[in-house]
């Protein structure tokens, strides 16, 4: 299959450029900053959350993860996108016996793999610190935490989807960086937009007072429809 093979031949790609270093550290700089907070004000929280300390550490990191994923999406975008930019190998990737949507469909995936990878390290991440912080292992809420990670994810593809477009469609990484960075500053102030508002999704799907099915499912249609478009926009336009 076509977009197996490109898939494959960018996982190649990818092992030189740093990409897997930024999955890893994302998560693990956002675990280390809340082993850092509870650290520094251990006493306090735990008195806070007394109730519930796997519920309060789950709190706290969450806070954090709508514009981490945002600034997250944004920068493995670009990094997916200067393989081939950096190089100036549009040409002759695109002269292979290869579909420029099996192409552009493979760098999608690739996107998605990485982004899941960080964020099944942000799961694994949170048990372990909540046992380094002595919370009882026969309370661990598996399913919360989870949820925390994947689901956040989910309502923020379509971010990942414009942001990967812009990537590849443009060579100078300017405009698509600054929306990511505009969107991640965007997404503090979530609480106050509109449920079908799609800067809202990450911080509904895990918080909202509904069910999560419209920021989740209104997540997965919406990159559906982008990644469409991008492919469409992809396959006939002349790439330098």
């Amino acid at each position: 299959m076509m977009v197996a093979r490109a898939l494959s031949a960018d996982f190649l790609k990818m092992r030189r450029k740093g990409i897997w270093l930024l999955v890893i550290l994302g998560s693990v700089g956002l675990l280390a900053m809340q082993g850092l907070n509870f650290g520094l004000r251990y006493d306090y929280l735990l008195q806070r959350y007394q109730d519930d300390p796997w519920a309060g550490l789950i709190g706290e990191i969450f806070s954090f993860v709508p514009i981490a994923l945002f600034l997250g999406t944004t920068l493995i975008a670009s990094q997916i996108a200067n393989v081939e930019h950096g190089s100036n190998s549009w040409k002759q990737l695109l002269a292979l016996p290869i579909s420029r949507g099996s192409v552009f469909t493979a760098k999608y995936l690739l996107g998605i793999i990485a982004l899941a990878v960080s964020c099944l390290i942000l799961s694994c991440g949170t048990v372990v610190l909540g046992l380094a912080l002595k919370f009882s292992p026969d309370h661990i809420p598996y399913l919360t935490i989870l949820k925390l990670s994947f689901v956040p994810f989910l309502a923020s593809l379509p971010l990942f989807a414009l942001e990967l477009w812009l990537s590849l469609t443009f060579k100078n990484q300017a405009l698509p960086i600054t929306l990511g960075i505009t969107a991640a500053i965007a997404s503090l102030f979530a609480g106050n937009y509109p449920e079908w508002f799609p800067l809202a999704w990450p911080l509904l799907s895990f918080y909202g007072k509904a069910s999560p099915a419209l920021p989740v499912g209104g997540g997965i249609i919406l990159a559906f429809i982008i990644y469409l478009a991008g492919m469409g926009q992809f396959r006939g336009k002349d790439v330098d």
